[in-house]
């Protein structure tokens, strides 16, 4: 699965984290207490500095317009009916992963407390900047 994501941020670097969630229907009949669950199916994390490659971190130019594509990690999931899929774009999974200074520099374990500062991501829908889903779907076999 893929999430060509078209993003923004004020900063010079930026996590960004995309999670695909199965949503229950919020009347569940097998198992009420579960009604409206939000399961995680995949999640990844890209951050921006790697955008053009692992080789050679570069910062991002602040406020410009930039395309991630953020592979999720493929594994096979039903999605039953009734059920809902939602996609969650976020710019930090911490404690999970580390914090990101939204600010570049060479090497971001040693950066400074005075390293971090304050950054408004944003992620474009329009026809011109479409963030988008890929995937494969599978039809159920005919009996």
């Amino acid at each position: 699965m893929l999430l060509p994501l078209v993003d923004a941020t004020t900063g010079t670097d930026s996590d960004w984290v995309v999670k695909l969630i199965d949503v229950y229907p919020e009347k569940y009949a097998p198992d009420p207490k579960i009604g409206g669950y939000q399961l995680m199916i995949a999640g990844d994390v890209l951050r921006g500095r790697y955008r053009n490659g692992f080789e050679k971190p570069e910062p991002i130019a602040p406020d410009s317009v930039s395309r991630y594509e953020i592979g999720l990690t493929a594994n096979d999931h039903v999605f039953l009916k009734g059920h809902r899929i939602m996609v969650q774009v976020q710019s930090t999974w911490f404690p999970v992963i580390d914090r990101n200074p939204q600010r570049f520099t060479p090497n971001i374990f040693l950066a400074q407390e005075s390293d971090f500062q304050r950054a408004t991501q944003r992620v474009f829908r329009s026809s011109q900047y479409a963030s988008y889903i890929v995937t494969t779907v599978v039809e159920p076999a005919r009996q």
